[in-house]
């Protein structure tokens, strides 16, 4: 929804930022043919990954990345078809897939659909294996307990696996529930609210938090979360992992 008076609740920052659908602009992407980009956090701000919001009508057909790019797809609404190497795999609401860098694909939307992706340059680790294609779906990966009171629990989307080189995974917190601690480390965050709400602490400042809002964390940016309201809040987080600090 389009606000008077110039007003958003979006606000970007030296080390973090928070995109809310109020001030989305939808701009083109080569490779994206017929589709409505919205670009919510790309280096121009200080990440190191680009993530994007992507609406496509039946039938618009995707590309895959430029060279050394690994892409992350996750449906938010409608279906599509990924093709590589001679098979279609459909995802749809809640299904996700991995593609490997170097990998040629297709994604070519069934319905109208909107997906989430997020593109980073992949950083190999010497003597291990190239990563596989991933494909799964939230509903089908274990929620394991993060907190005593049960409050917290984590989906992880990825394998934890010395040949990928970050991680994404799905945090539900229970109304009430929140990180245990603040956290402050060298790994930075894409983040996504999937459902529900709170309020994020990022550096010294707090923000109310809803379904559809993207934060970008950088590296050492302080950060905490808590739900707050009558029902569960989820959101979708990628972090850079599994790397020495000084590979990229």
């Amino acid at each position: 929804m389009r606000r008077q008076f110039g007003e958003t609740r979006s606000v970007v920052g030296r080390r973090h930022a928070l995109i809310s659908a109020d001030s989305h602009e939808v701009t083109p992407m080569p490779g994206w043919p017929g589709a409505r980009i919205v670009v919510v956090i790309s280096p121009h701000m200080g990440a190191r990954f680009v993530q994007f919001f992507a609406g496509m009508p039946e039938g618009a057909a995707a590309q895959a990345p430029g060279e050394g790019v690994e892409r992350f797809v996750f449906v938010l609404e409608g279906a599509v078809t990924l093709t590589l190497g001679g098979e279609a795999h459909r995802l749809e609401a809640e299904d996700y897939a991995l593609v490997p860098a170097g990998t040629a694909h297709e994604i070519e939307a069934v319905s109208a659909a909107r997906l989430m992706v997020l593109e980073k340059m992949f950083v190999p680790l010497e003597g291990a294996a190239h990563p596989d294609l991933v494909i799964g779906s939230v509903g089908k990966q274990p929620s394991r307990p993060m907190s005593e009171d049960g409050l917290l629990s984590v989906r992880k989307l990825i394998p934890v696996d010395e040949r990928f080189d970050c991680e994404i995974n799905v945090m539900e917190f229970q109304p009430g529930g929140s990180l245990a601690y603040v956290e402050t480390h060298f790994v930075e965050h894409g983040l996504v609210m999937l459902d529900g709400g709170g309020v994020y602490r990022l550096d010294d400042d707090w923000f109310p938090v809803a379904a559809g809002d993207v934060i970008w964390m950088g590296p050492y940016c302080p950060q905490w979360f808590g739900a707050l309201g009558a029902t569960p809040a989820r959101y979708l987080i990628y972090k850079n992992w599994n790397r020495d600090p000084l590979d990229g």
